[in-house]
């Protein structure tokens, strides 16, 4: 199944509307220049507190450092001298936490002559094993690697697999049943467009239960959009795959990014870079698991004014609650924009929050257990990693956010003669709507009484593109996204 990517404006620079509101603390430093600032990532502890890993290109370190109360402890250096590893903005290690489990993983540099490492931490990183080789596998090459844990906390580990003259790239995944001492044969988790993968984009590996999703940018003959190798049986298969980026963006160059994501139930959410429209753009889209198949897919904010580029998007999911950062250079400023929702079934409200204004080259979010949303970025002004901590309420507004959703809209996107509106309670009522576009302009209303729970709403005169519908039904009102299909 297609989709046509919808090119749209949003409000730019607008807190993201009624659901939630991130109050965000003052920016910290990680730590000073001397320590570098290549590629942060951050995950939580068992108590919810922030740990955050970096690469430098110089030193060849991979740095860890954690949140102590009051501030992040000294930098302390996770691969030995005799081990230097690949660290650059758009690539370098990663960390996966499960509890107060903690791995990392990092790629031995130079790369041709070299090896894939993990370390692992039981007590919140407090202290780190000695290294264990990863990809054992004699007669090819590797790069690029990705960890995530199963439902047990054992570490599961993605990169890209390469022959001895650097062809036939494709992404695999090494399992671990003894909290990564050892690990199984890798298995493929790529190929399902039929071509190769982009063998200059990182992947992202997210497992939900004994669900896992490897998210990596293809390369059938320089069509590179992004896919999903999905597994049912925490990585020790993989079923299929899902295109989740249709652009059909075509480049004989590298593009240097990855897509990344979330699950939530039997829905696939991911975020990638896309520059089908002629200039860089970050979109999202959501995959039904169940069937491998993407259902909708639409740009983060669109193409307006100003707005040179955007790149290295981070998604991550507490719940319902979901937020998104990415990279953008508008009128000559390198940002760093936000968007949140606390109920991604809701989808995002238009806009976005400028977190940062300036000197931003890659970025990294996640949520804690405890109420939290944490930010870390590579600050080019500094040369150090710099971090936010947001936290969020829902608003006291009875617009409805989403945790007793009591209206849905369907079929979505709508039928050339319009939709419906389908109600739990399933008496008939009356009930009026407001259709208003992405800068908040109206474009249609009515009002009717539903039968059997069930509003016909017509949208003649609409033209195709993305809007929400504001319903006010039983005291309440609710904000729904719809796409107009014709």
């Amino acid at each position: 199944m297609r989709f046509s990517a919808l090119i749209l404006f949003f409000v730019v620079g607008q807190p993201l509307g009624a659901q939630s509101v991130v109050t965000w603390s003052q920016t910290e430093q990680v730590a000073t220049s001397q320590f570098d600032n290549m590629h942060p990532r951050i995950v939580t502890d068992g108590s919810g507190d922030p740990m955050i890993i970096w690469g430098s290109s110089s030193s060849k370190e991979v740095l860890f450092s954690r949140w102590t109360g009051t501030g992040f402890t000294p930098p302390v250096r996770l691969n030995p001298e005799i081990i230097p590893i690949f660290a650059a903005s758009w690539a370098g290690p990663d960390i996966a936490a499960h509890g107060d489990t903690v791995y990392v993983v990092f790629k031995e540099t130079p790369e041709d002559a070299s090896g894939i490492y993990i370390v692992r931490s039981f007590d919140g990183g407090a202290n780190f094993s000695d290294p264990e080789r990863v990809d054992g596998i004699g007669d090819s090459r590797s790069r690029f690697p990705a960890v995530s844990t199963d439902a047990d906390g054992h570490p599961l580990v993605a990169f890209m697999k390469f022959n001895q003259s650097w062809g036939d790239a494709h992404y695999v995944l090494a399992k671990s049943a003894d909290y990564g001492i050892t690990f199984n044969a890798d298995v493929i988790g790529s190929r399902f467009s039929g071509g190769d993968v982009c063998d200059c984009c990182p992947a992202t590996l997210i497992s939900s239960g004994n669900t896992t999703a490897l998210l990596y940018r293809d390369n059938l003959n320089n069509l590179r959009n992004s896919w999903a190798g999905i597994s049912f049986d925490g990585g020790g298969s993989f079923a299929g795959g899902i295109e989740i980026d249709d652009t059909d963006w075509t480049i004989n160059a590298c593009p240097s990014s990855g897509p990344d994501g979330v699950i939530y139930g039997d829905s696939l959410y991911a975020v990638f870079m896309s520059a089908a429209s002629g200039k860089p753009l970050v979109y999202r889209s959501r995959s039904t698991l169940s069937n491998l198949e993407m259902q909708s897919i639409e740009p983060v904010t669109g193409n307006f004014t100003g707005l040179n580029q955007q790149n290295f998007p981070r998604i991550a999911s507490s719940g319902k609650a979901v937020a998104a950062v990415w990279t953008q250079n508008m009128n000559g400023s390198s940002q760093l924009a936000v968007q949140f929702t606390d109920n991604i079934s809701n989808g995002f409200l238009p806009g976005y929050e400028m977190l940062v204004a300036s000197n931003v080259m890659n970025a990294d979010v996640v949520f804690s257990s405890n109420g939290k949303l944490y930010v870390v970025w590579e600050d080019m002004n500094s040369g150090t990693v710099k971090y936010k901590c947001g936290t969020y309420t829902v608003s006291g507004t009875t617009e409805q956010s989403g945790n007793h959703e009591t209206a849905r809209v369907y079929p979505n996107p709508s039928l050339p003669s319009g939709f419906y509106v389908q109600f739990e309670m399933l008496e008939d009522a009356q009930v009026s709507y407001r259709i208003s576009d992405a800068q908040g302009r109206p474009v249609a209303s009515g009002s009717g009484q539903t039968k059997d729970g069930i509003l016909k709403v017509d949208a003649f005169g609409v033209s195709n593109g993305i809007y929400f519908i504001r319903i006010h039904h039983h005291d309440k009102v609710e904000l729904r996204k719809i796409i107009i299909q014709r």
